[in-house]
């Protein structure tokens, strides 16, 4: 295929993996209806840690997803995110025989901020406990951030241009537009997104470094973004995974069009405080209106990192109101993971999926367990808000100083 400006690319497959269900049913029934499952931590190992308060997967199984031989070679990170790319290519109606004569026209690409720890700590304490040889062969890769590429390419066949996004937790964002330049530059199709499993004892323990990081006890106050008595975020498992494709090819094979990539732009303003962030995601979201050729007042919906550290979120409001000019006091903004947790990596690409489906349906989701906001900002709580949406706008921001805005649009508004 020949490239050039003409190649869009648009969303057409969504699987998710989430604290509040597994597949893009049960994980929109319990977004729209603002269900917050934050509970204390219960994986094993974790219970004298100062962590309290988690969104875990408590409906997965792995074994009834995942093949014996990848199941024994892989991280729980990695199980989410072949069952998420499963889910995904299902509902994309992309099977192998679409792509069997084109092995090498479809991609992945993926982010990871913890890799496999899970994994990583059994057979370090095997090491410890038990000798060398008591290590698997698979701890080399297992561990890997890069374990979810690979494995998703080979299990798939997929032979295209792969690649794993390092850029703290905006990285989900930019992978998105990692592979929607990769359609530009010829590929056919791209499995795309990310997923953490960040709650084994070892990755708690390195997390607890984070001085944002909240360690109250009652899942109801734990992760209050937006509000006077924010305390922090709360860390989940899970992600997400899109199938991202050219949009004539789509088409020609019948796929249904969900959304487009429209725009994106991602900037790095490090770690010197919050209040840098303020420029830095203004920035972002500015170059990614531009890219989508779009006026700040076309934005319907805004997806918020939403931290919940007090500073953090006084510069994302901040951020949006540079960015978006008088329109950023009166758009919708919405934050669902405060229900479910921040799934770093994983984290954006589930507000993006959130996205996709709040404007299929026509409904803003509402920010479970916020109630008085403290910011300039119309944020919506409460119960979902009923909205015609044809573009919206994803943010997201890491701790160590990464800074990603994403703007999506509903099919109707795609040019003909």
């Amino acid at each position: 295929m020949s490239t050039g400006q003409n190649r869009r690319s648009v969303v057409t497959g969504i699987g998710v993996v989430a604290p509040n269900g597994t597949g893009t049913g049960a994980f929109w029934k319990g977004t729209q209806e603002g269900l917050s499952v934050l509970d204390r931590v219960s994986r094993e190992g974790c219970e004298h840690l100062p962590l309290r308060v988690a969104g875990e997967v408590r409906d997965f199984d792995a074994v009834a997803l995942i093949e014996e031989r990848y199941l024994v070679q892989t991280d729980r990170f990695t199980h989410f995110a072949m069952a998420a790319a499963d889910l995904a290519l299902a509902d994309a109606r992309l099977g192998r025989a679409d792509y069997e004569g084109a092995p090498f026209s479809v991609g992945v690409v993926t982010a990871a901020g913890s890799g496999g720890g899970e994994f990583g700590q059994r057979e370090l304490q095997r090491l410890w406990g038990e000798g060398s040889r008591f290590v698997g062969p698979y701890q080399s890769i297992a561990w890997f951030y890069a374990a979810s590429t690979g494995q998703i390419s080979i299990r798939g066949g997929f032979k295209g241009p792969c690649a794993v996004v390092a850029s703290d937790e905006a990285g989900g964002l930019d992978a998105l537009m990692h592979a929607a330049r990769s359609i530009h530059r010829g590929a056919g199709a791209v499995v795309v997104g990310a997923a953490e499993a960040p709650l084994a004892p070892y990755s708690v323990v390195c997390q607890l470094g984070y001085d944002d990081l909240s360690t109250c006890e009652d899942p109801t106050r734990a992760y209050r973004p937006f509000t006077s008595d924010a305390c922090g975020f709360v860390p989940a498992e899970g992600g997400a995974m899109l199938v991202v494709e050219e949009e004539t090819a789509a088409r020609d094979r019948g796929a249904d069009i969900r959304a487009e990539l429209a725009g994106h732009a991602a900037t790095f303003t490090g770690t010197s405080g919050w209040q840098h962030s303020r420029e830095g995601l203004a920035r972002a979201i500015t170059g990614a209106l531009k890219e989508a050729r779009c006026a700040p007042e076309e934005i319907d919906v805004v997806f918020a990192d939403a931290l919940g550290v007090p500073a953090a979120d006084r510069a994302e409001a901040l951020a949006i109101a540079d960015a978006l000019g008088p329109h950023g006091r009166r758009v919708p903004v919405t934050a669902p993971k405060a229900g479910t947790g921040r799934a770093y990596c994983g984290a954006p690409v589930l507000d993006t999926a959130a996205a996709v489906l709040a404007m299929e349906h026509g409904l803003i989701p509402p920010t479970p367990n916020v109630f008085d906001v403290c910011h300039d900002l119309d944020v919506v709580t409460g119960r979902a808000r009923p909205v015609e949406l044809r573009t919206a706008l994803v943010l997201s921001r890491g701790l160590m100083g990464s800074n990603s805005a994403l703007v999506l649009r509903h099919p109707v508004a795609i040019p003909s």
